[in-house]
C-alpha cells in the first residue's frame, strides 16, 4: 500500500477522530438512556444514538474512501462537512440552552472547514504532471 500524503493523512485523522466522536456519543447514548432520561435530557437518548451512528457511518465510509484514495472521497468529504456542520449548528439551536462559547465553537468549525479546503485543494498542474512522468520511470 502506498503512503498517503501528509494533507491526507491530516484529513484522514480528522475524520476518524470524528467516528471515534460520534462512536462515543452513540455509546453514551446507549450506555447512560436511563440516567438521560430521568433528567430529561436534550435532545432525547434515542435521536443522539440515531444521529451518533449515522455519523459515525458516514466517518468509516469516509475514512475508507480518503485510505483508498477514491475519487468521490473529495467530494464526500465536502458533503460530510457541510452536513456536520448544519447539524451541529441546528441541534445547539434547537435544543440546547445558549452558551457563551459560541465564538469559539464559530472560530473551530471555520478552521476545520478551511483545514478541508486546503487539504483537498488540488496540486498545480506541474507538480500533478511531474507526479505523473515519475510514475512512468519507476
Amino acid at each position: 500500500m502506498k503512503k498517503l500524503p501528509f494533507r491526507a493523512t491530516l484529513l484522514l485523522l480528522l475524520v476518524l477522530t470524528f467516528v471515534a466522536w460520534n462512536a462515543l456519543r452513540l455509546w453514551t447514548a446507549l450506555a447512560w438512556r436511563d440516567v438521560l432520561n430521568e433528567f430529561s435530557a436534550q435532545p432525547t437518548p434515542m435521536t443522539a444514538a440515531v444521529s451518533g451512528a449515522i455519523w459515525m457511518i458516514s466517518g468509516i465510509i469516509l475514512a475508507w474512501g480518503v485510505s483508498q484514495k477514491k475519487r468521490w472521497a473529495t467530494k464526500a468529504l465536502f458533503g460530510v462537512a457541510a452536513g456536520y456542520t448544519v447539524w451541529y449548528w441546528s441541534e445547539r439551536f434547537v435544543w440546547q440552552n445558549p452558551h457563551p462559547n459560541w465564538q469559539f465553537a464559530v472560530v473551530v468549525n471555520l478552521a476545520l472547514v478551511v483545514f478541508i479546503l486546503f487539504a483537498t485543494k488540488p496540486r498545480s498542474k506541474e507538480a500533478y504532471e511531474q507526479n505523473i512522468e515519475n510514475q512512468k520511470t519507476k
